[in-house]
């Protein structure tokens, strides 16, 4: 027996079988139709007050030229003090005045403090008159040593004759003796007036030195600038008592003529870097974050000897003359370092740049006013511009702005004579998600009702 059911349209308890999700996928495609209805309704009112003629798609354009861009790299940096001093005391004693005032500029040698340098001239007199000492000990250790050079010149005058009588029997053995041995009691003292006098010059020398000393001493209890630069806070103020070498500065000193920069490359970028500056100099320009347009232009100095292994970045120093003080130790800059500079580059404004799955892109406006996506390949970018491999050529047209709305093919009107770009009305809107959305939905309806239909068909 044949239980098939004959071929033909569905029975009323199969419709049952449609899922209770196609028919809101049904209720939302028919509220799109009515939306995309009416908005073209709209759009077609507005079409035939207009001539019938649409106007398409509103954007603003630029043009990609060719010219000469330098290669830059754009790091956030931290100005810090050429040099920084912190002065402290060599003797010690009381501070007696200070000498400027807290936040001043100051010049190399200027006097910041005085010490009670009494007890220091006093020091210094004393080894003066300890010099002066020695030098009449010496005076008078050269008058013995002359004396005793004339004696002994005539004791051995006087051997020599004795010596002589002696072999003619004239004086007797022991008055010889007696003659000679006074002539060498005299030489000997001839030589130990002349350690006297070499040790009268070498407490000359020793005095001479503690001396020097003295005024040394004397000197450090003048404080003075080591550096040009700007004076902080003071530490120790006048009446207080200092001890040489404390630990605690008097006063620290930074060097901000000239300044440096200090910021931190990727380390992949360090070939480059090294690379470009075995040809020359690197320039490096530095701007405030409130006062881009004053920058400061400097010269790269310094490369650390070794990549942070924590962050993977190389340290950096430039050197700026900061003539005019606008760099201040401690703040932050934004640093522009010039590597060189590409000639004749294809480059387009960064706005037209898009990304998308497939990787970077433009939309190309042709001469009948189409757009075409074109992918691009960007080599690098420098502030509004974007370096281009491949992709567009010198002289193209690319949309800047309102590529939101474009498609491969659409028509273009350009605006960039308005302040303002036209919005989009609702009823445009309107009429896109509606026809976008009917197209998915019915799409996806038509499918699971013709599964189910050939589902009941089969039973």
């Amino acid at each position: 027996m044949n239980t098939k059911r004959p071929a033909g349209p569905m029975s009323k308890n199969a419709s049952y079988l449609i899922p209770m999700s196609a028919y809101f996928f049904i209720a939302l495609a028919l509220a799109s139709f009515s939306l995309n209805a009416c908005s073209s309704g709209k759009a077609e009112q507005a079409a035939s007050k207009s001539g019938g003629k649409s106007e398409g798609v509103p954007v603003v354009t630029g043009v990609v030229t060719q010219k000469d861009v330098p290669l830059e790299l754009r790091i956030i940096g931290a100005v810090e003090a050429y040099s920084v001093v912190a002065v402290k005391s060599q003797v010690g004693g009381e501070l007696t005045k200070a000498h400027f005032t807290e936040g001043q500029f100051v010049k190399k040698g200027d006097t910041l403090f005085t010490i009670d340098p009494r007890p220091f001239e006093t020091a210094l007199r004393q080894a003066e008159a300890n010099l002066d000492k020695s030098a009449a000990l010496e005076k008078q250790a050269e008058a013995n040593l002359a004396r005793d050079e004339a004696q002994s010149r005539n004791a051995s005058a006087q051997a020599e004759r004795y010596s002589n009588l002696l072999d003619s029997g004239v004086v007797s053995r022991d008055q010889y003796e007696q003659i000679r041995t006074n002539a060498d009691a005299l030489a000997e003292s001839v030589r130990a007036d002349k350690a006297n006098v070499e040790t009268a010059r070498k407490a000359i020398e020793s005095d001479k030195a503690a001396v020097q000393s003295a005024r040394l001493q004397l000197s450090f209890a003048t404080v003075r600038a080591p550096i040009d630069g700007r004076t902080g806070s003071l530490v120790v103020h006048q009446g207080n008592l200092v001890k040489a070498g404390d630990t605690t500065p008097l006063v620290v000193i930074n060097q901000v003529n000239p300044i440096r920069v200090t910021f931190s490359a990727p380390e992949r970028q360090l070939p480059e870097i090294r690379s470009y500056m075995a040809k020359g100099n690197l320039k490096a320009r530095v701007s405030q974050q409130n006062d881009a347009a004053h920058p400061e232009i400097g010269e790269m100095d310094f490369v650390d000897n070794a990549v942070d292994n924590t962050t993977g970045t190389i340290k950096l120093k430039a050197t700026f003359a900061n003539k005019e003080r606008r760099l201040w130790p401690g703040q932050f800059v934004n640093v522009t370092m010039t590597l060189t500079t590409r000639t004749g580059a294809t480059v387009a404004p960064s706005q037209a740049i898009q990304t998308g799955q497939q990787g970077q892109f433009v939309f190309v406006v042709k001469p009948d006013q189409t757009v075409e996506m074109r992918p691009v390949v960007v080599a690098h970018t420098v502030a509004d511009d974007s370096v281009i491999e491949s992709g567009v050529k010198p002289g193209e047209v690319v949309v800047t702005d309102g590529q939101l709305r474009l498609v491969p093919g659409a028509k273009v009107k350009v605006r960039n004579g308005e302040a303002n770009q036209k919005p989009v009305s609702m009823d445009q809107m309107g009429a896109q998600m509606g026809a976008q959305m009917g197209a998915q939905v019915g799409a996806q309806v038509g499918a699971q009702v013709g599964a189910q239909a050939g589902e009941g068909g089969g039973k």
